[in-house]
């Protein structure tokens, strides 16, 4: 079966950086795109980013030129640099599989068209 752990969060300082990983396991990586979602308190989960199993990638607005999203195949894990980070980039990170074809220079696929998902780890922007 297929399992994705997330690490790499924490506490940072607005304008800095830090870097998540997603770390697969069960299944070949390059069959999947790799999704990024956060949910803050009292919002909804929204997609962050994308990187199909070709290496095309997408980003919300709010992280585009922010946010860098990687894979290594060879090492079954997934990446989410984010540097500038803002306090509204406060959440919960999950990063979540997706076997099936997405649409490059599309929009970013919906949570519901994901199939496996991490257990989320903990980003904190503050001063």
């Amino acid at each position: 079966q297929l399992q994705l752990v997330e690490s790499g969060g924490g506490l940072v300082q607005p304008g800095g950086s830090l870097r998540l990983s997603c770390a697969v396991s069960g299944f070949p990586l390059n069959y999947y795109a790799i999704g990024w979602f956060r949910q803050a308190p009292g919002k909804e989960r929204e997609g962050v980013s994308c990187i199909t199993s070709d290496g095309d990638t997408m980003y919300a607005d709010s992280v585009k030129g922010r946010f860098t999203i990687s894979r290594d195949d060879a090492k079954n894990t997934v990446y989410l640099q984010m540097n500038s980070l803002k306090p509204e980039d406060t959440a919960i990170y999950y990063c979540a599989a997706l076997r099936g074809e997405v649409v490059p220079d599309g929009p970013l696929p919906y949570s519901y068209e994901y199939d496996n998902w991490g257990q989320g780890i903990q980003v904190t922007v503050s001063s």
